[in-house]
């Protein structure tokens, strides 16, 4: 491929994922905006608190790969490292509360669906207050397995060093010695098995429910189920796309980055790629909740009129 050719197609995959960011970043503030108004308002389901949660995760996590994003591609100026670890650290808190809130939000969904004979029902009626603590919770753990970061990011000085990983034109990873590195891979390599394994049990006992649900209504009308479902089951639906997403991408991301080797320094087209792919699920993610949510489309709707109505009157 001549230089001409790779350039271009540099150009087109980084707008491309300037544009993913930018969608994110306005799906998420929709979604956040209306699952804290929802909270204020005291209409807020089972799982408001944590897809509020995830939406303002998700936020952060878009707004801060932006900046990486910028100092790859376009940034002129060289960061400091207190820059660097600041932001390399909260991209990589998030990403990995990303991971914990969605198993956290599959897991909470499977618990409203389940019935009352189940052991898992006593669960139903926990308070917010049991969801902040939990929140403050994976807020620790996430902050404390991703605290290496701040010891091994650094500004680059030196871009001729074999002993720095590059991340971004500014920073730098200092390699970990072999029992560390060794350590922290098993841990989150054992996180993310586990929690995607959590994801995937509690998946499977919503569609085992929803069949059963549907088998039974079946034998009690002698019929088909009404096409249009009711708001638990459309709920239901879209948290096993969700996590369906989530999966796919996550498995897409994994396989593209043992691929693409190791961040800046190499094919800035395979780099934007990568950065397309780990990226998609923060801005997928929102837009298939919005489009879901019957309530959030009438309330924007609703929230437009009034707006409309007072620009007319004055």
């Amino acid at each position: 491929m001549s230089r001409t050719n790779i350039l271009s197609s540099f150009i087109a995959v980084r707008d491309t994922f300037f544009l993913e960011v930018s969608i994110g970043i306005t799906a998420n503030a929709f979604l956040l905006l209306f699952h804290v108004l929802s909270f204020l308002m005291h209409r807020a389901k089972s799982t408001s608190l944590t897809i509020g949660h995830l939406a303002l995760n998700h936020l952060v996590m878009l707004i801060t790969i932006g900046f990486i994003a910028t100092d790859i591609f376009e940034s002129q100026e060289l960061w400091d490292d207190i820059t660097c670890k600041a932001v390399i650290y909260s991209y990589q808190v998030m990403r990995s509360l990303s991971l914990c809130n969605t198993c956290l939000l599959s897991v909470l969904q499977a618990i409203t669906l389940s019935p009352r004979s189940s052991c898992l029902a006593k669960f139903k009626h926990t308070s917010s207050q049991h969801n902040i603590c939990g929140f403050i919770f994976l807020w620790v753990f996430n902050l404390s397995i991703s605290a290496h970061f701040l010891l091994s990011t650094v500004a680059t000085t030196n871009r001729t060093s074999h002993s720095l990983v590059f991340v971004t034109k500014s920073c730098s990873l200092w390699p970990l010695s072999y029992l560390p590195r060794y350590t922290i891979s098993m841990l989150g390599i054992f996180r993310d098995v586990f929690l995607i394994g959590l994801m995937a049990v509690s998946s499977g006992y919503m569609v085992t429910l929803l069949c059963r649900h549907k088998r039974r209504s079946q034998h009690l009308h002698k019929t088909s189920l009404s096409p249009r479902a009711s708001p638990e089951q459309r709920a239901n639906k879209t948290i096993l796309l969700l996590m369906s997403i989530f999966v796919f991408l996550y498995l897409m991301d994994c396989i593209v980055f043992s691929f693409s080797g190791l961040w800046w320094k190499n094919d800035p087209v395979h780099l934007c790629v990568q950065m397309l792919v780990g990226n998609g699920y923060p801005t997928i993610g929102p837009l298939v909740l919005l489009s879901s949510e019957r309530r959030m489309i009438q309330f924007f709707i609703s929230m437009w009129e009034k707006g409309s109505k007072c620009l007319n009157v004055h």
